[in-house]
């Protein structure tokens, strides 16, 4: 008989993290997004490893009654319910530094992309044109980065960005006055019109969907560039594509947005966004780092602590 605790991996982890599960434990594997076979093999799960594609709500813990702990290989944990969790006594587990470095360099990437327009100039060149005048750039030196969201993320890309001669200003609404690092904080309104480039590094919150709307953004420079790594459903995409039409900000990069996998946006059509799948957390690196993280707190919560929440 199998007295083995069972560990269901829903979404992809890097082998490095499936091998440390070892042979304590009973694998198994399930496609999270598919909801019949995510409900079928929860049940006789005691841990479920999850990436950001499976959604492990009130149904799918209603179907899990032997679960002890939930991992996230990831930062957020929007896509569980921890409260409910909670309540169960079930342990909700995540890797909240891994992939800050990689959502960091992301995010620097991007600024960089849209500040010279290389998406639209190599797909130019690609299809046989060479038009050196259309896509002529502005240089970030001198200019001015607004970092909304001052956390681990957010200081990195302030870090790197500073490399190149840029002036960092900052919003937090967790923060006072002074950031630890000495930054400056500006309320929304104020970063807002004074920044060149804005980058968003907050979660994904009641209190932050639809942040950055019509007002925020008629509130940003003409010039100004707008960058989200952070999370679908901060910007409001509609408001954000009719300010790029009309000339009322300059550009826009996003890796997120409010419903993925999204494959067709009417911003996907304008020159002036730099569009990408998702890619913040996408290195070996960091799908490393998160992936032992949660394997590490899953075993942990199962064979020496009373379940409870472990979510950093």
């Amino acid at each position: 008989m199998n007295n083995r605790p069972v560990v269901l991996v829903a979404d992809p982890l890097s082998p490095v993290a499936l091998a440390l599960l070892g042979s304590d434990v009973d694998v198994r594997h399930c496609d999270g997004t598919n909801r019949p076979a995510l409900l079928a093999a929860v049940e006789s799960a005691d841990a479920l490893l999850v990436r950001s594609a499976t959604r492990v709500d009130a149904e799918v813990l209603d179907a899990a009654p032997r679960l002890k702990v939930i991992g996230r290989a990831g930062v957020g944990l929007d896509n569980v319910d921890v409260q409910n969790a909670a309540l169960r006594g079930i342990a909700v587990v995540n890797a909240p530094t891994a992939n800050v470095v990689s959502a960091a360099e992301m995010t620097c990437a991007l600024i960089l992309a849209s500040a010279r327009h290389l998406l639209p100039a190599g797909t130019a060149l690609r299809q046989g044109r060479w038009e050196r005048s259309r896509y002529t750039g502005v240089e970030l030196s001198g200019k001015t980065l607004g970092v909304i969201g001052f956390g681990r993320i957010g200081t990195l890309v302030a870090e790197r960005m500073a490399a190149f001669g840029m002036d960092i200003v900052a919003h937090d609404p967790h923060l006072g006055g002074v950031s630890p690092d000495g930054v400056g904080l500006l309320p929304l309104e104020e970063l807002l019109r004074r920044a060149d480039v804005i980058t968003i590094h907050l979660p994904r919150t009641a209190e932050t969907i639809g942040l950055i709307g019509r007002a925020e953004l008629a509130a940003m420079k003409p010039t100004a560039l707008l960058v989200n790594v952070a999370r679908g459903g901060i910007v409001d995409e509609q408001a954000l594509h009719d300010a790029l039409v009309s000339g009322r900000i300059a550009g826009a990069a996003l890796d997120v947005y409010g419903q993925e996998p999204c494959t067709g946006s009417p911003l996907f059509e304008l020159d002036n966004v730099t569009p990408t799948p998702h890619l913040g957390a996408s290195t070996s690196e960091a799908q490393d780092r998160a992936g032992v993280t949660v394997v590490e707190a899953a075993l942990k919560a199962l064979f020496e602590q009373p379940a409870g929440s472990l979510a950093a």
